[in-house]
């Protein structure tokens, strides 16, 4: 079956099965830290300073690992990414007396820096395997490969929950590195090996972009995910667990279904987007973040109104998920059209530098915030940070000539 698709299908579909193999063990390491050191009784301010490292090492991994890329190849930067995977959850599979602060934070870090490697590969390699202007395809397989993978991230964190309630930390962890371990030994076998490398050897100096596109891009991107985080990824939890009452399976399976809801949308972006998408970025991109901001705000305000419940929350939640999905969806599809063909990681590696600087600064004030003030202050830094995106959304390219695939 395989045998009969063309050699780019077939690396498409390898690079994907890394990228899905990598997500689901990513999600499911975060639900499992989250649940277990707030079970501990670790603040939430403390929960998310554990995944400090991860976000910081994660900027500097894109803006390096763009580089790396294109001076060896994106199939060796992929394998690197899933080999470091397994070693940090190797690293938690010490007794828990050991699991300190310092040890845990350490090997987020080194799961930041896998983490970053892998997705920059994956959406690095797509630019290569569809024909130059063919935008509509382009934007079909970005919205895939993205969808794809933040559904199984969804399916990571319901795992995440379910193994820590069967198995507990270390079973948990102890599975899935075993399970990565298969993916890894396949990748290194069936990736292409020259896939991404370019024919000179880039500067190291030229990391930084030089297209204000991809510069404004970035920007919009860093702030949009700011705004996702500074409420998601700690505050929600927490608030699930404290102010429900909610067990460590009833937060990981809720969540999970968001997130699995989120990338069956962002699938299926092109679909809300239309082909205009293609043609005028910063119209589109700008009039959706609009749209986005507006639920932040509404459940903010509904939870100062009626005060928090079950019903206000799930509501509110599926309704910013299904608007950030296209979001998200749409700057993906962006960057990869502005990428330069010829050190197209490079382009990417810088545009997920900003994503994982909007996410180190959404990680850090969810804890903060959330603890100082409370989830409904989160939601309207959420607001303010969407705003910004929108903003900065208007100064990308008007149009954009689109060839039909």
């Amino acid at each position: 079956m395989l045998a009969k698709l063309s050699p780019a299908v077939r690396q498409y579909l390898i690079v994907t099965g890394n990228y899905w193999a990598f997500t689901l063990t990513d999600g499911a390491l975060r639900m499992l830290v989250v649940l277990h050191f707030h079970g501990l009784g670790y603040s939430p301010l403390e929960i998310a300073m554990l995944f400090l490292f991860y976000e910081i090492f994660g900027v500097v991994t894109n803006l390096v690992g763009g580089w790396l890329g294109a001076r060896i190849g994106l199939n060796r930067t992929m394998n690197i990414g899933l080999g470091l995977q397994i070693a940090a959850l190797a690293m938690l599979m010490v007794p828990a007396e050991y699991l300190t602060i310092l040890w845990v934070m350490a090997a987020q870090a080194i799961s930041g820096i896998a983490k970053d490697l892998n997705k920059m590969s994956a959406k690095s390699s797509i630019k290569l395997l569809v024909p130059q202007g063919a935008d509509d395809k382009l934007y079909s397989w970005v919205a895939l490969l993205t969808g794809s993978k933040n559904a199984l991230k969804g399916a990571g964190f319901f795992l995440g929950g379910l193994l820590l309630a069967t198995l507990g930390f270390q079973g948990a962890v102890l599975a899935m590195a075993s399970a990565l371990l298969l993916v890894w030994i396949m990748s290194l076998l069936t990736l292409k090996q020259e896939l991404g490398k370019t024919k000179y050897k880039p500067k190291f100096s030229q990391m930084f972009s030089k297209s204000s596109a991809i510069n404004y891009l970035s920007a919009a991107r860093m702030f949009l995910f700011g705004a996702r985080d500074v409420w998601f990824v700690i505050a929600l939890p927490v608030f699930l667990a404290s102010e429900f009452g909610w067990n460590h399976s009833y937060v990981g399976g809720f969540l999970a279904l968001w997130v699995i809801g989120y990338g069956i949308v962002q699938a299926s972006a092109p679909k809300f987007t239309g082909r205009q998408a293609a043609e005028n970025g910063a119209a589109a991109a700008s009039l959706w973040a609009v749209l986005l901001a507006i639920s932040p705000v509404a459940i903010a305000v509904g939870l100062v109104q009626f005060g928090a419940s079950v019903a206000l929350v799930t509501i509110g939640l599926l309704i910013f998920g299904v608007l950030f999905a296209v979001n998200s969806s749409l700057h993906s599809f962006l960057i990869v059209q502005y990428a330069d063909q010829e050190g197209v990681s490079m382009d990417v590696g810088f545009y997920y530098m900003a994503n994982a600087m909007g996410r180190l600064i959404g990680t850090v004030l969810s804890g903060y915030v959330y603890q100082q003030l409370g989830l409904t202050a989160c939601l309207w830094v959420s607001a303010i940070f969407i705003a910004i995106a929108a903003a900065l959304s208007l100064k990308l390219p008007k149009q954009h000539k689109v060839t039909a695939s």
